[in-house]
């Protein structure tokens, strides 16, 4: 069922943000949680989901892809990050005949405890930081394939005593190439916001970042196989190095009930190569396991010395 939306207004969105990213690339961003993978399937695949139905976790990706939940569904994750840092969310989706698809979302990041110092390195006590974001999702089809979805959220931080909060929004479109091996285009603009509350005195840009992608599956293998541009507003030195903030990622269907993904980060990659040998740093592997109403996802990411981050999910027909 065709829905009346302005699609004019997404692309004029991105042109203006292409104009505006020449003068942001000098200003350091913050709320830089918010370019995490969060869910542990997106994980497995490198972040490479831009153009792949993900679930009621989509609306931490490409809030588009929620198009495709016909049936009420939830998700739920934790990460065990580097150091003692840990992370979770929660996702839902469900559809409604009358107005799409609504989709809700709750990330956090919870960075552990510190001690705090005077000048002369004496205790005087501990504390703790941690992000939040809290998404509300609306997906809709606008034609035969295509999708749209639009994403509010509130994210607040803390550090101590001092506290930060903004207002963002996600843009996304995602469009299905019919036929027998079909290929499925994705485009997101993530975090488009303000800080309204800043730590100290200085309000900082949010981490603006505009994706495409596309997922294809190969004639005769069990295999989806997605390629996502990331960062693409950002300035560079060179046109093409817009283009070397990529990843790619894979979900083959073992079986009924199993799964095995893989995926590859090439920014990271580059940017924690700090030896000669690189071991698995910028590769991502998991897997998912099936059942009647239930999934369950593990991933593994390789951050090369610095160590290793695990997640878990369960997603379930509600």
């Amino acid at each position: 069922m065709k829905r009346p939306f302005a699609l004019h207004t997404i692309t004029l969105i991105l042109i203006i943000l292409s104009f505006r990213s020449t003068a942001l690339a000098g200003d350091r961003p913050t709320f830089l949680f918010l370019q995490h993978d969060v869910s542990a399937r997106a994980a497995a695949m490198a972040g490479s989901v831009v153009s792949m139905a993900a679930g009621p976790a989509g609306v931490f990706t490409n809030p588009a892809t929620i198009g495709l939940d016909s049936i009420p569904l939830a998700e739920f994750g934790y990460t065990s990050h580097l150091l003692d840092i840990n992370a979770g969310f929660a996702a839902y989706s469900q559809p409604f005949s009358s107005i799409g698809v609504m989709g809700f979302g709750i990330q956090y990041v919870n960075y552990g405890t510190f001690d705090q110092t005077d000048d002369l390195a004496n205790k005087l006590g501990t504390f703790t930081a941690g992000d939040l974001a809290a998404s509300v999702t609306l997906s809709q089809v606008y034609e035969e394939n295509l999708f749209y979805g639009v994403t509010g959220k509130f994210i607040y931080s803390s550090i101590a005593d001092a506290r930060s909060s903004a207002v963002a929004a996600d843009l996304g479109l995602l469009y299905l190439i019919p036929g027998n091996d079909p290929i499925a285009l994705g485009v997101t603009i993530a975090n488009i916001g303000a800080q309204f509350d800043a730590y100290v005195d200085t309000r900082e840009p949010l981490p603006l970042d505009i994706r495409i992608g596309g997922t294809i599956k190969p004639q005769h293998l069990p295999l989806q196989l997605n390629l996502n541009f990331h960062k693409l507003n950002e300035e560079r030195t060179n046109f093409m190095d817009r283009f070397t903030v990529f990843t790619v990622g894979g979900e083959f269907t073992l079986s009924k009930a199993l799964r095995f993904r893989f995926g590859y980060n090439n920014e990271r990659r580059k940017e924690l190569k700090i030896s000669s040998t690189s071991r698995l740093t910028g590769f991502t592997f998991g897997g998912g396991l099936v059942l009647k109403k239930l999934r369950l996802d593990y991933s593994y990411n390789a951050y090369g010395i610095l160590g290793n981050v695990s997640r878990i999910a369960v997603a379930m027909d509600i």
